[in-house]
């Protein structure tokens, strides 16, 4: 049962070194999941002494006013041997032996973070104790409720001392200590009174009456002890706690503890509850039943941590990376995002995204639906194909497969994610891609004007040396030339020149495509952004920096997710080597 202890010290110390202090934030807690021990009590209600006769150590600052400015997590570790010491956890490897020296520190600590000024912090102040003389505990040290501000504080401080206990005690998960003076009335008690308001039923409340011993002659606390003026679900238990006079004169605790149990077993009227009055039983009660308690939320624990994991790792991936700091990791990052974009890119052209086959649907049917729409007459002149098929037909097809790839860059770049993250990088990466675009085009443009020009420049001989030599067949040598090239016959030249004309569109019908996808398809797969790669290289890191311009809030986001999600896992790997332990 010691490792669970030991386990939840060490979540709770994870904790606060990331940054996790159970406060309201969009990042899931597990501090908020932890139980924790949270004492509570009014200035001057002996909430110090109490904590001191359980450690056995004179180590809380005092004073007059609000000493406890910061929540102070107390690890309790029992040790075998004669040696105690202390460890801060913002003070890595150093052993405090001389416990006047923890005082000083937990003071110092407090106004590193508050200032000199006396406002508060809910930053927590670990502080770890090792002691034969102590049973495996933590508490939470809260600031003592007050009524009034003292001077140099705001009247607010009031609100915010009441505000900061009850975001501790208010959590389902927290075992309250209500710390109580015997020596006033019980239902003028700061402790009682807010706690009455987290926990109604009692059900997580232990009430502890201090300084019974200052108590008006003739006057008890038997009432309060036995659970009849205000019941709790757990008994009362009573301490006395070392007075004024023997702090002053360093009384040993040990010796404290002792005549404190005397005190209970001499006076009749305590005499029959003296087996669970005093500090020593205090600490011993609340060890064990926060060892239950631990013991019944370790499953639960561990499903939170797995659930907040995957959440967090999710959120992680689509944020994406950090942005290195030196110019060679900048120009891998944008290498690397570009490389992404490109094979998004791919996948669009290749069919395993959607956009791509629309280019096949401009040479399956609009290119062939347009080449029957011309009307060639029969006397059309072989030029005028040429002129139809170079300033109508090439430049439509060409401008139509342009603005599918001009699409496609468009929806490869929403959909590559890592540009989100970075827009100006998304506007370069469009801006390239168009202008490679343009100039593939230009390119296939020549190349295709080139198939037309070759077939306009020479036409295949063989298919007109079947025309006819006279209008019919056997007709006379001796008719004159009017006669032979009469109206049929020139009929006949203009089918066959028609023909000829639809052949060629035909072998263009197959040629221009591949002319228009080698040249533009084929590059945009090839060579999309080669020119953008190559200009890139010569940038300086301030250029690239500007590349990479991520919002601020996404960056602050990224660091707190990186932060969480190293708790959760390191809270993952210490509950998993309890689970080996076993």
């Amino acid at each position: 049962m010691e490792n669970l202890i030991s386990l939840v010290n060490k979540l709770q110390r994870a904790c606060t070194a990331l940054g996790d202090h159970g406060e309201h934030s969009a990042l899931p807690t597990l501090w908020d999941s932890l139980p924790t021990i949270a004492v509570v009590g009014g200035q001057s209600s002996g909430k110090s002494s109490v904590l001191e006769s359980v450690v056995g150590k004179d180590f809380l600052p005092r004073g007059s006013g609000i000493i406890t400015r910061r929540p102070l997590v107390l690890q309790l570790h029992r040790i075998d041997g004669a040696g105690e010491y202390a460890e801060f956890m913002h003070l890595k490897n150093k052993k405090f032996t001389d416990f006047a020296l923890v005082r000083k520190e937990i003071a110092d600590e407090t106004d590193r973070e508050t200032g000199r000024t006396k406002q508060i912090s809910t930053v927590p102040i670990y502080l770890s104790i090792y002691s034969p003389n102590v049973v495996n505990l933590t508490l939470i040290d809260l600031p003592g409720l007050t009524k009034v501000a003292v001077e140099g504080q705001p009247d607010s401080i009031v609100h915010e001392i009441e505000n900061m206990v009850r975001s501790f005690i208010e959590k389902p998960k927290c075992i309250i200590l209500a710390i109580s003076p015997a020596n006033q009335d019980l239902a003028t008690s700061d402790a009682i009174k807010i706690s009455r308001e987290v926990d109604p039923k009692g059900e997580r409340t232990f009430g502890v009456l201090t300084k019974i011993d200052l108590m008006d002659k003739g006057t008890d606390a038997v009432d309060i002890l036995e659970g009849r003026s205000y019941r709790l679900q757990f008994p009362w238990i009573g301490v006395v706690n070392r007075s004024q006079q023997d702090i002053n004169k360093n009384v040993d605790m040990i010796a404290a503890r002792i005549r404190e149990c005397e005190y209970f077993a001499s006076l009749p009227e305590y005499k029959h509850l003296a087996h669970r009055m005093g500090s020593e039983h205090l600490a011993k009660m609340l060890s064990k039943h926060w060892e239950s308690v631990i013991k019944s939320r370790i499953p639960g624990i561990q499903s939170l941590i797995t659930k907040a994991t995957a959440e967090l790792e999710s959120e992680f991936c689509r944020l994406g990376k950090p942005i290195a700091s030196d110019a060679g990791g900048k120009l891998y990052t944008i290498m690397e995002i570009c490389r992404m974009f490109d094979s998004i890119y791919k996948e669009h052209l290749d069919g395993a995204r959607s956009g791509g086959e629309k280019i096949y649907y401009v040479f399956d049917n609009q290119f062939p639906v347009a080449l029957k729409r011309l009307q060639f007459e029969k006397n059309i002149l072989q030029w005028k194909t040429y002129l139809i098929i170079s300033n109508l037909m090439c430049p439509e097809m060409l401008q139509n497969v342009h603005a599918i790839l001009k699409e496609l860059v468009h929806r490869a770049v929403k959909e590559t994610h890592e540009l989100k993250q970075f827009p100006t990088l998304g506007v370069e990466v469009s801006s390239a891609a168009f202008k490679a675009l343009e100039r593939m085009r230009e390119e296939s443009k020549k190349n295709t004007m080139m198939l037309v020009d070759m077939e306009c420049s020479y036409l295949t001989v063989d298919f007109f040396r079947k025309l006819p030599q006279d209008v019919e067949k056997g007709g006379s040598p001796t008719h004159s030339i009017f006669d032979r090239y009469n109206d049929s016959y020139l009929r006949r030249i203009g089918s066959n020149v028609q023909a000829y004309v639809n052949m060629v569109c035909s072998t263009w019908r197959n040629s221009i495509p591949k002319s228009i996808v080698y040249c533009q398809v084929r590059e945009a797969k090839r060579s999309l952004l080669d020119h953008f790669f190559t200009e890139l290289g010569a940038r300086e890191t301030k250029q690239l920096s500007k590349l990479l311009d991520e919002d601020p809030e996404i960056m602050e986001r990224r660091a707190k997710l990186a932060k969480r999600l190293e708790l959760y896992r390191s809270a993952q790997a210490e509950i998993e080597a309890v689970a080996w332990a076993k």
